[in-house]
Formats: C-alpha cells, structure tokens, sequence
C-alpha cells in the first residue's frame, strides 16, 4: 500500500507541488562539524531526489534562511551548488526553482559515472582485502534488510556506501567524491524507478555479481558487473519518464549513443 500511495501522491502533484518547504527538508546539526552551507544542500539535495520538493517548486533564500534560521550567505552558496548540480535553476524575473529532471543529462552522468567506477572496479579486483570484502558483505546483509522493511531511504543510503566503500577499497574516495555531481540526475530517476521499474531485488543481485567478482579477484568480471548495474538506468529511464512525464524536460538525443 505504501508504493501505491507513493505513486499516487507523485501523480497528483505533478506539475502542482503541494509538499511545503519545512515539511520536505530535515533540520540542521549545530554540533556537526560540516559548514552551514554544506548541510542546507545536503538537506535539499535529498528533499529533491526523494521527490519531497517536486519539479517546479519555488525556493527563495529569504524562506530557507528563516527556515533555518540562519543568514542568507550558506544558503545562497547552497543554492548555487544545486544550480551546478543541474536541479535548481534560476528564471530571471521569476525566481528559483525545482528543475525537472533531463534524460539527456541521466545519459551523460551515467556514461561518465560508468568509466569511473569501471576503472575503480577493476583495481579493486586486484588489490582488495579480506577485511574489505567483509566489509561489503556486511552492507549487503544491510542492503537485504532494508529491502525487507520496504526501506527505500535505508536501502538509498546502503547503495551509496557500497559504491563508497569500492573506491576507498583502492585508497581513491576521490573517484567517489568526483561522481557526486554528475550523478545527481541519475539519483532522481533511480528513486523514482525503485518502486516502479528496477526493484531492490534487482539492484540488490547486480551488487552481488559485483562483490562474487571481487572475492575472486576478478578484473574483468568486475569491470562487467559494475558496467551491467549501472546501465540498469538505461532501461528503466524511458519507463519512468513515461509514467511521470510532468516530472521531465523534453528529451535531446545525443548525436552520438553514450555507451561505453
């Protein structure tokens, strides 16, 4: 019943978000060590990817920094990292807003998301750990239990560590940090998708392939397994951009298909 209300409540806001801003975005931690400014985009970013903040919702600094009770400074600088992240956009005269997601740019950060990890994939079949390899099979106990409960947010959080812990398997968490940006519109479709299109049991087999290639020290099955779970959005962008059309641009095919 839960996806059922949660398709439901996309589809009637559409086009006419009805979430309000305090609703959609968690508080700030004045004991974090992280700047001000970090944690108001970490907080939208996820309001945006989780679909809390829909397409076309306006943000102004004057409401998010009395929201947050801060000045307008981090707030600005938040906002001009989600403009670089390509999901807030500025119409002069008009205002800010929740830009709709781009097919187009879900290609481009896939084709580049998939070089990376493919090349960190391929290092980490040879030089990874016992230790390490614990360590992913721990998150994929997590991963399998967050399934269970139909936790997409636990589940969310677990992909994102598992990724993590690849790259820093090698001692390059910069690979990680590197694809944070140009992945954010592929996060926005993978979240719509995981109810609709590619269910955690899917996602949560390819990362088995992954980790059954690392234990034996594999370069080559790896690199194709990582390759295979990542073009999982490629099959499942045409299907959710159909079932929430309100929710993207038109698409723009490239000239050339971006697949490795």
């Amino acid at each position: 019943m839960k996806n059922a209300s949660l398709s439901a409540r996309r589809g009637r806001d559409s086009g006419a978000p009805k979430t309000s801003l305090p609703d959609a975005v968690a508080g700030l931690s004045l004991e974090s060590h992280e700047p001000i400014g970090k944690q108001i985009f970490r907080s939208l970013r996820e309001a945006i990817f989780t679909g809390l903040l829909a397409p076309g919702t306006p943000l102004s600094e004057k409401e998010v920094s009395e929201m947050f009770q801060v000045s307008r400074q981090p707030v600005r600088e938040a906002f001009i990292k989600l403009v670089e992240a390509g999901v807030l956009q500025v119409l002069p005269q008009r205002g800010t807003f929740v830009k709709r997601i781009s097919p187009r740019k879900v290609r481009e950060g896939r084709f580049i998301r998939e070089a990376i990890e493919a090349a960190v994939v391929r290092k980490a079949a040879v030089a990874i750990t016992d230790e390490q390899l614990a360590g992913l099979a721990a998150n994929l106990r997590e991963q399998k239990a967050a399934s269970k409960a139909n936790n997409t947010a636990a589940f969310l959080a677990c992909d994102e560590q598992f990724h993590f812990l690849i790259a820093q398997s090698i001692d390059c968490v910069a690979a990680w940090d590197t694809i944070q940006d140009i992945k954010a519109q592929m996060d926005r479709v993978r979240y719509l998708s995981l109810h609709e299109v590619s269910p955690l049991d899917l996602l949560i087999r390819q990362h088995v392939h992954i980790v059954n290639a690392l234990k034996a020290h594999d370069p080559e099955a790896a690199e194709e397994a990582m390759r295979a779970h990542l073009r999982e959005i490629l099959v499942s962008l045409g299907p959710v951009a159909e079932r929430n059309p309100d929710w993207f641009e038109p698409d723009e095919p490239e000239l050339v298909a971006l697949t490795l």
